[in-house]
């Protein structure tokens, strides 16, 4: 039977002094004869004041990344009630160990030189502090052990050294990927642990672990963060940097380089949301008990875009309880969920029985950790130390607007399931999977134009038709849907314009049909906006205003990228990603009109659901008809 476990204490380790923004390249060394071109905007954008790193401007190893997990272990254990020699279990996670073999958990426990006990090493990137964490707590509240150490520590700057880029020849003629260099000015090195017991300490606070949900994606999403050639891994290739005839062939190609997916960043997001909204559905967690909002992210502008969607799915912090330490100990990673919790328990700020929430994704293959954590004991620390809080106005991410109650937020929670199973079924389509690995043609995108085209022309229709079926009592929903209808009314001539831009024949996409998708969810829409009152149709308004909102802009620029093309070329494409704002306000008002009930609710899901999966069956279907 599982008992509780607390964690008593608390470690860090921060190597050598903080590093400001402008000394990151006299430690990680300048590519080329000039500064980065890049490193301002990065910056801009991550807002990161500060870090630490394990090495000197000479670029050599100050501390190696096991030493590093060794001091947070002693920092904790001095901080707790228990000898080091005392330790029964030791649970290490990093992303890379400083040796390939033997284990990272071994590695720690010969720095420590801690007698035998039982070791676990979680290899992984950010969330494997969260696995590390329950692996400890499930020992621990089983009863297997009476204490257990969790740490994570991370060494990222020694793969971002200037002299192995230049090595490959990159400098002033041959540019750094865009997707590697960002990962310069974005990562740190340092550790954090947890010591754990069964019992909450006699003086203090201690934390009480509630709950731990870890969730992967990994199926549904190439790497999105990797050490490799990215052509191997994003071509689902058997080849790593060990298949290579030498070590050197493998540095010339970057099989060994750190690498990020800019592109697949959203969706890290929008999972991550999601995630909460599922543990609220399914009453692991009350969104009315949470005091305090810790959450990793890697850039400022991923927080701002979080706490509106957590905001209109019905979790609300006061600002000034949303912890971040990003700003001034950068993104340690696997460490960075440790490290943030550490000091905001050193701040002096916690009260016995408060909850904090800390959320933990993890873009290496979409793997997100969450952890509900509760106060407990008696306060005797005093710290005037305040964490940085959210205190700027927030960006409008793509969802419905709600005016607070809980039937909407409940309706926003479950659309937001809705989506990412969407999304998700999308981009594993053939003609969305050609358009994110680079190989889409000048045929596929007529092609697409001309099935889209035939669905588009109904769009206007099916509005109308919902609108006229309105009741005398909900004209103010009903204005907005004939505004919407008169929106919609030639889109299917941007598509025309397109096309023919790209080498078709006018005539030829005005006589297509439908292929069998696009009838299917023509018919459905159709049949449901005939009914008096469709306001489950608001869930179908979702999804295909998602779509432009959402998904659009991404599509074109992808498109417009790989082929080659003018704006002009990609109109409706890009026309749609921005008059969608203007439609979501429209379904904003009729979520906000009142009409909602419960069982007006169940509909508007199953309307999105239906929706989506005819939308995906659409494009699976090209050419089909």
């Amino acid at each position: 039977m599982q008992g509780p476990c607390y964690i008593t204490s608390m470690g860090k380790f921060l190597p050598g002094k903080p590093i400001g923004n402008d000394r990151i390249e006299a430690h990680l060394g300048q590519i080329g004869s000039k500064p980065s071109r890049v490193r301002e905007r990065i910056l801009r954008q991550n807002k990161i004041e500060q870090r630490y790193y394990a090495i000197d401007e000479q670029q050599r190893t100050i501390y190696s990344n096991a030493q590093m997990a060794a001091r947070a272990v002693r920092d904790a254990v001095d901080r707790g009630s228990v000898d080091l020699k005392q330790i029964e279990l030791l649970v290490a996670a990093t992303s890379q160990g400083d040796l390939p073999l033997p284990g990272f958990a071994s590695m720690v426990q010969g720095e420590l030189e801690l007698p035998p006990c039982e070791i676990a090493t979680l290899h992984g990137v950010c969330a494997s502090s969260v696995v590390g964490l329950r692996h400890a707590a499930l020992a621990v509240g089983s009863g297997e052990v009476a204490n257990a150490v969790s740490v994570a520590s991370e060494f990222a700057s020694r793969l971002l050294k200037a002299s192995r880029y230049q090595a490959q020849g990159y400098g002033d003629e041959k540019r750094l990927p865009f997707e590697s260099e960002f990962l310069r000015w974005m990562l740190s090195d340092g550790a954090g642990a947890f010591l754990l017991h069964n019992q909450p300490r006699r003086d203090g606070i201690s934390l009480e672990v509630e709950l731990i949900a870890l969730k992967s994606y990994a199926s549904q999403f190439p790497p999105c963060m990797f050490v490799g050639n990215k052509a191997d891994v994003l071509d689902d290739s058997p080849t790593g940097w060990l298949d290579y005839p030498d070590y050197e062939s493998a540095s010339a190609v970057g099989a060994i380089n750190l690498h990020q997916s800019i592109d697949l960043l959203e969706d890290v997001m929008r999972l991550c949301v999601n995630g909460v909204f599922e543990l609220i559905e399914e009453g692991r967690l009350d969104p009315n008990s949470i005091d305090w909002w810790a959450t990793h992210y890697s850039s400022h502008i991923f927080r701002q875009q979080a706490y509106e969607l957590f905001a209109r799915g019905g979790l609300t912090i006061p600002l000034d309880r949303v912890f971040t330490n990003l700003y001034s100990r950068g993104n340690v990673g696997s460490a960075s969920f440790p490290l943030m919790i550490e000091e905001l328990f050193d701040s002096g700020r916690l009260q016995p029985g408060e909850r904090i929430l800390c959320i933990v994704p993890e873009s290496g293959r979409f793997l997100f950790g969450y952890v509900l954590l509760k106060a407990v004991g008696e306060r005797n620390v005093t710290d005037d130390s305040t964490p940085v809080a959210v205190s700027d106005r927030v960006s409008e991410p793509p969802d419905i607007k709600t005016s607070g109650t809980e039937i909407e937020a409940r309706l926003v929670r479950q659309l937001s399931q809705v989506w990412t199973d969407f999304e998700n079924r999308l981009n594993q389509v053939p003609i969305v999977e050609k358009m994110f690995r680079g190989r889409m043609t000048i045929e596929d995108y007529r092609e697409l134009l001309f099935n889209l085209r035939q669905q588009v022309i109904d769009g206007s229709r099916w509005i109308s038709r919902a609108a006229s079926n309105m009741t005398r009592e909900n004209f103010a929903i009903r204005s907005a849907f004939i505004g919407h209808s008169s929106d919609e009314h030639r889109d299917f001539e941007m598509i025309e314009r397109d096309y023919v831009s790209v080498g078709g024949q006018l005539d030829e996409i005005q006589s297509g049909r439908k292929n069998i998708g696009s009838t299917a969810l023509s018919e459905y829409i159709l049949s449901r906006a005939s009914r008096e009152n469709p306001f489950d149709l608001i869930g179908a308004m979702f999804i295909i205003e998602g779509l432009g909102r959402r998904v659009a802009r991404r599509w074109a620029e992808r498109i417009r990228e790989q082929l080659q093309l003018e704006e002009r070329q990609v109109s409706f494409l890009m026309y749609h990603s921005e008059s969608d704002d203007i439609h979501f306000e429209r379904l904003d008002a009729a979520v906000q009109s009142g009409i909602l009930t419960d069982e007006l609710v169940t509909d508007i899901v199953k309307a999105a659901k239906v929706v989506a999966r005819l939308y995906v069956l659409q494009l699976e279907e090209l050419g089909n008809f």
